[in-house]
């Protein structure tokens, strides 16, 4: 296969079946915004280094501008379009806006996707901070409200709070 042959992909997004027709060398983050109409996921550095492209893919988060669209064949993406349930938000994202834990939000859904799947993965509050964090590019808000965010979510994931 070339870079401009085309394929069908077919994947499931925000748990909905997909198919995309794609070139070789389409990259996964542009799957999900031309192809699906997704433009929650963002793209900045195009190298992986700013995270504004994390999706979760089959559980883990993934940076979906270092991966072409085929390598997601029949996996299972979310995006943060997928997260709220109706009006009711993900508890991340609760904690984000309940914590003015953005400023221009572009770098926003990327940190929350990674942070969904770090606490799906069983990830302490400690690993979500530094390494998760440590993984993203902010340069609105200087980490504080997110970092006060992340406590937020995890207290409520946790069980330790009730959603507010």
């Amino acid at each position: 296969m070339t870079a401009t042959d085309h394929r069908r992909v077919e994947l499931t997004v925000n748990g909905a079946p997909l198919a995309v027709e794609v070139e070789g060398r389409t990259l996964l983050s542009d799957a999900l915004r031309h192809g699906a109409g997704l433009t929650g996921t963002h793209v900045a550095c195009e190298q992986g280094a700013c995270g504004a492209c994390t999706v979760v893919l089959d559980g883990r988060a993934v940076r979906s501008c270092l991966m072409l669209a085929v390598q997601a064949e029949g996996t299972e993406v979310r995006t943060v379009e997928g997260l709220a349930d109706g009006a009711s938000l993900h508890a991340v994202q609760e904690a984000m806006h309940r914590n003015h834990g953005l400023q221009c939000g572009f770098c926003t859904p990327g940190i929350v996707m990674s942070l969904v799947a770090a606490a799906e993965a069983g990830c302490t509050i400690d690993d979500a901070v530094d390494e998760v964090l440590g993984g993203h590019l902010c340069r609105c808000t200087g980490y504080v409200n997110i970092r006060a965010a992340v406590a937020d979510a995890w207290a409520v994931l946790d069980g330790g709070e009730e959603d507010r």
